[in-house]
């Protein structure tokens, strides 16, 4: 099977928030969907292992920022590359706005973000998905969504290799990288948490 045939179905790139006491975080996302019209509802899958999955399971309720294609990098290493269990991920960073649900959203490199509550939960092994009622929405600009081929060939740096480097791998989904002669088959990606079929030989 050609796993990289995955990479051709049309998705966009998201940030996911959600705030458990006083500690408000987020991460990156690339899987909601609209699931009904009235109500509006969507479907939201995310890692078990990311914090801001146990802070949904615990409050049951989150915003989504849709990302835009005037976001650079930084949005993606900030929300992205770390976890948000030993990191403030919102330290040192002003563009954002609380919604009345008491979460916070994206201001700058988003067109629009929903506020939801969550009304079922699917646990699909890795994974769990999310179905949300939405309870407010709001557009911020009309640039086009991101997509996630757009993520890779616009926005995510290339990586390089010079000569005389170790044999490298690189993360197709966050663009961390392994080095070492053999990627091992059960290799897991320490940041996004995909495996080593998402990984390609730099």
């Amino acid at each position: 099977m050609d796993k990289s045939a995955l990479y051709n179905i049309c998705c966009g790139l998201f940030v996911l928030t959600a705030k458990d006491g006083d500690r408000h975080n987020g991460c990156i996302i690339n899987t909601v969907m609209q699931v009904t019209s009235s109500p509006i509802k969507l479907s939201v899958t995310v890692n078990k292992s990311n914090y801001t999955t146990d802070m949904i399971m615990k409050t049951r309720c989150f915003n989504i920022s849709v990302i835009d294609e005037s976001a650079d990098f930084s949005l993606f290493e900030r929300f992205g590359f770390s976890s948000g269990a030993d990191t403030d991920k919102f330290d040192g960073f002003s563009d954002w706005k609380t919604a009345d649900n008491g979460v916070r959203y994206i201001t700058k490199g988003v067109n629009s973000y929903f506020t939801a509550r969550v009304v079922d939960v699917v646990d699909v092994g890795t994974h769990y998905i999310f179905i949300a009622e939405v309870d407010d929405a709001e557009v911020i600009s009309s640039l086009p969504s991101v997509s996630y081929s757009y993520y890779h060939k616009h926005i995510k740096p290339q990586p390089q290799k010079s000569e005389g480097e170790k044999t490298r791998w690189v993360c197709k989904i966050c663009g961390y990288v392994y080095e070492g002669e053999t990627l091992p088959d059960d290799y897991i990606c320490p940041l996004c948490k995909h495996p080593a079929s998402d990984f390609e030989k730099m």
